[in-house]
């Protein structure tokens, strides 16, 4: 396998795992955000849920074995109400947004429109639930913030 298409490989691998995070992070916002935000809620997991798949669909059509789902994932902060609900959903997109960002650098051609189609919507999520944008999405280091590792805790 050359060296780009090992590059390729791994950054899909990483967005994969955060995917696996993201939705499991979502089930957790869907049993606690508010009722006036539920099909927002809904309709992100949805969308990570596809996301996820068509991942996992990529990764083995270039090779590879996908990374596979945890039992559970850490949440990086209590989340015991729907404010707290609406903190983690942006988190979670902000961590999507960094990943994504990655596989836009490492892939080429049709993947790399699809991951910045997909850098793009978790930046759109992460503006709708923070209610405030970022200067530099999924780039921490031109945003001015510290890098957040988007790889899911067990």
């Amino acid at each position: 396998m050359s060296e780009a298409k090992k590059a390729t490989v791994a950054a899909l691998q990483a967005v994969l795992a955060a995917e696996h995070a993201a939705v499991y992070g979502y089930g957790v916002v869907g049993g606690l955000i508010g009722e006036a935000r539920r099909t927002e809620a809904l309709a992100a997991y949805d969308a990570h849920r596809a996301r996820r798949d068509a991942l996992a669909r990529e990764v083995r059509d270039l090779g590879a074995k996908p990374v596979a789902a945890s039992a559970g994932y850490a949440l990086p902060f209590p989340v015991p109400d729907s404010a707290a609900a609406v903190r983690l959903a942006t988190e979670l997109e902000d961590r999507l947004a960094g990943v994504y960002s990655d596989l836009v650098r490492a892939a080429q051609g049709a993947l790399r429109g699809t991951a910045a189609e997909a850098l793009r919507e978790a930046a759109v999520r992460a503006v709708r639930w923070r209610g405030e944008s970022v200067a530099f999405p999924g780039l921490a280091e031109r945003a001015g913030s510290p890098a957040t590792s988007a790889a899911p805790t067990a």
